[in-house]
């Protein structure tokens, strides 16, 4: 009897895990095809007044670079400011910044700590105060760690005055070549713009934020009000755009270099509060967006939805993996049981499609070379990790401590493009 209830468990979890499988790998091959797609995207000439807000918590050694490359960009320089929100710093980040040529904006809340709640003070203070006189058609959000490609802004400007509201750039990587860890962000982050992003651009679904380098209209800001408080609050504001029919644009030309953690303990801390934003997001939206979609054949609401599923979809590919060995350990090898029919080659196949789609993705956008050859079959090690992540993500859901990820690359944008 226990037998044939956690193999009726098995087949239902195996059974969802392959059909949202099959729903990426579909959805991954429209990223190749947009690839092939004859771009002409009309130029606009520089109209939009952007309020460029960076978050920063303890970031003097970093800070100075973003705003020393934001002053150089290609773009009017009456047509946009640069803020600092200097969130509970305890060293020299405000002094920095403003000696680099921001506008720097000093916060301390210890109740109400990070990236959410320091970008809802900040766009209180400067977008939705009745002493603003400003007028800023957009706000832009990066990270203190980040630099940003010279036309940034122009891009930008092109989407927003061709009808789109919010916008995501390109997110790159600042230091691919510093470590293994590094790396695999690289990879990943890379395979996720063509394979992602550039698929549902393609498709006509909504894109996803994510965390740096977006744009948002100020007075849809306005009218939704930034509440945005989780810890992936990227993915939070973009099931809210989804709920009010707003899709996310993208912006594969306005590029941003982001530094990716150097170590693992590093890497995990950061990925685990992604994934404990995930799981506390899913819990709120998933419904709502499911619920949405079907009542309205929206098919970009049903793709949100899919998405912030993501950490229980990892440890649901953990499963599939352990399953033939379980079935070995645990089943006498006379017993047909249901997993056997689906588990093995359906599985195996589509991870090999999803593998293989990795390469392809990287030499279509000239992100491959040899080196990186060495590095795959780590970065296979690096996705497993993923699994144990997403399993404390999901446990530790309902803590909201915003775990802070220490940046010390300090580049310029010369020395990247």
């Amino acid at each position: 009897m226990l037998e044939e209830i956690l193999n009726s468990i098995l087949f239902i979890f195996q059974i969802v895990f392959w059909m949202v499988g099959f729903y990426y790998t579909i959805t991954s091959l429209f990223g190749l095809i947009e690839k092939l797609k004859k771009k002409n995207d009309k130029f606009y000439m520089p109209e939009k007044k952007f309020a460029i807000f960076i978050p920063a918590h303890n970031e003097e050694i970093v800070i100075s670079s973003i705003v020393e490359n934001l002053t150089h960009v290609n773009y009017p320089k009456e047509l946009y400011d640069v803020y600092v929100v200097a969130d509970n710093c305890s060293d020299r980040t405000a002094d920095t910044a403003s000696s680099a040529g921001a506008k720097v904006l000093s916060r301390f809340n210890n109740s109400e700590r990070g990236k959410g709640y320091a970008l809802k003070w900040a766009f209180d203070k400067v977008l939705f105060s009745s002493l603003d006189n400003n007028s800023y058609d957009a706000a832009v959000i990066f990270d203190a760690d980040n630099l940003v490609s010279k036309d940034f802004l122009l891009e930008m400007n092109n989407k927003l005055c061709a009808g789109h509201k919010v916008v995501q750039g390109y997110i790159d990587s600042k230091n691919p070549n510093d470590s293994w860890i590094t790396m695999s962000y690289s990879i990943s982050f890379w395979s996720v713009n063509r394979l992602f992003q550039s698929a549902r651009s393609f498709l006509g679904l909504s894109n996803e934020i994510g965390g740096t380098g977006f744009c948002m209209d100020v007075k849809v800001l306005k009218e939704m009000g930034w509440e945005a408080l989780s810890l992936a609050e990227d993915l939070e504001f973009t099931a809210k755009l989804v709920m009010n029919d707003i899709k996310v644009g993208w912006a594969p030309n306005a590029i941003i270099y982001d530094e990716k953690p150097l170590t693992l303990m590093q890497s995990w801390k950061q990925r685990r509060r992604w994934m404990q934003g995930f799981a506390d997001v899913c819990s709120r939206y998933f419904f709502k967006l499911m619920g949405k979609g079907i009542k309205e054949g929206n098919l970009v609401a049903i793709d949100c939805a899919i998405y912030t599923l993501q950490p229980y979809i990892i440890i649901l590919g953990g499963i599939m993996l352990v399953l033939p060995l379980m079935n070995i350990l645990f089943f006498n090898e006379d017993l047909i049981i249901l997993t056997s029919h689906l588990s093995p080659k359906l599985f195996y196949y589509m991870g090999i499609v999803q593998f293989l789609l990795l390469p392809v993705s990287l030499i279509v956008d000239k992100k491959f070379n040899l080196k990186m050859m060495l590095y795959y079959p780590i970065y296979a090690l690096f996705c497993l990790t993923w699994i144990p992540i997403a399993v404390e993500g999901i446990i530790r859901m309902k803590n909201k401590e915003w775990s802070h990820t220490h940046h010390t690359r300090r580049l310029s944008i010369q020395e990247i493009e």
